[in-house]
């Protein structure tokens, strides 16, 4: 499953599509909220979008929720179908794309997907508080695969088209409407590594 996105998003692009979403940007933040990054993997930190009164924040948090038991590693994927997120702090991944990773040989083939149709995506997340000193951490819904990730991988991140983003965060529309794969042609893949002979 996506353990590895990038994040090279421009912030008037993010200035100006949430603006037009008419959700708001703290005066407070800048680009240094959103800072760039190839590879944003499992345990690293990363931005994520969250409530905060009338407008949409930034803020760092680590990619992966903490086990919960004694031998798991970190919850960085989490399974929507059939669940309920209204008492769930709900939040949104910024990134420019998601890879997924084919074969069975170490390095495996890399596959970058994109939004066909905006300039960066939203992936729909769950966030909590840190524990002690921990920063709060975040993990990434999934669900049944789209026409576009299917020939990679039997599950994807549930990606929103930007109309959705509002809705997510103050869940204003069911779950089910939400949390689904794109149509097809909703994203473009390139292989930006091919599987090691």
């Amino acid at each position: 499953m996506c353990n590895d996105y990038e994040q090279h998003i421009a912030w008037a692009d993010y200035c100006k599509l949430m603006e037009a979403l008419d959700l708001g940007v703290p005066t407070q933040q800048s680009e240094l909220d959103l800072p760039q990054s190839d590879d944003v993997k499992v345990n690293d930190l990363g931005p994520v979008m969250r409530a905060a009164g009338n407008a949409i924040e930034l803020a760092a948090m680590r990619f992966g929720l903490p086990p919960t038991g004694p031998r798991g590693g970190p919850v960085f994927n989490f399974r929507s179908e059939g669940r309920r997120f209204d008492k769930s702090h709900r939040c949104l991944i910024p990134a420019s794309a998601f890879f997924e990773f084919t074969g069975k040989k170490y390095p495996k083939a890399k596959h970058r997907f994109t939004l066909s149709d905006a300039p960066f995506m939203a992936i729909a997340g769950l966030w909590r508080e840190g524990k002690d000193d921990q920063p709060p951490a975040f993990t990434m819904l999934t669900t049944e695969p789209g026409q576009d990730v299917a020939p990679y991988h039997d599950r994807q991140v549930a990606v929103l088209r930007p109309e959705d983003w509002g809705a997510w965060i103050y869940l204003t529309a069911p779950e089910s409407d939400l949390l689904r794969p794109l149509p097809r042609d909703s994203l473009s893949v390139e292989t930006i590594r091919p599987a090691s002979d």
